[in-house]
């Protein structure tokens, strides 16, 4: 069984901050990396940032590096991205999923996706 539960998500002015928490149980945990991605209608899932469970190396968009801090806690088995300075732009239904896979940023190399937690920036 696969399981990610996201939480954090909300309603911020422009230039402020949220802390999503990814909690992960079954099998999302024994996974190689985690990745954030976010959705808004009408488009593709956009990767936003990954980290490995065992190494903890970090990937992130371009356009969100010196923002956003992608972390874990493994005793946990807790994903956190830290949104720091958002923009509008940042808007959109943020989601957690495991992968096995080192090519973090497509959408395809994940399977199993949590129910996702909205993040609204107002300008």
């Amino acid at each position: 069984q696969v399981q990610l539960v996201e939480s954090g998500g909300g309603l911020v002015q422009a230039g402020g901050s949220l802390r999503l928490s990814c909690a992960a149980s079954g099998r999302a945990a024994s996974s190689y990396a985690v990745g954030w991605f976010r959705q808004v209608p009408g488009k593709e899932r956009e990767f936003v940032a990954a980290i490995t469970w065992s190494a903890g190396s970090t990937y992130y968009l371009d356009s969100v590096k010196g923002r956003f801090t992608i972390s874990r806690d493994t005793a946990k088995k807790t994903v956190y991205l830290q949104m720091n300075s958002l923009k509008p732009e940042d808007t959109g239904v943020y989601s957690c999923a495991p992968t096995y896979s080192s090519d973090y940023r497509r959408p395809q190399s994940y399977k199993y996706w949590g129910q996702g937690t909205q993040v609204t920036v107002s300008s």
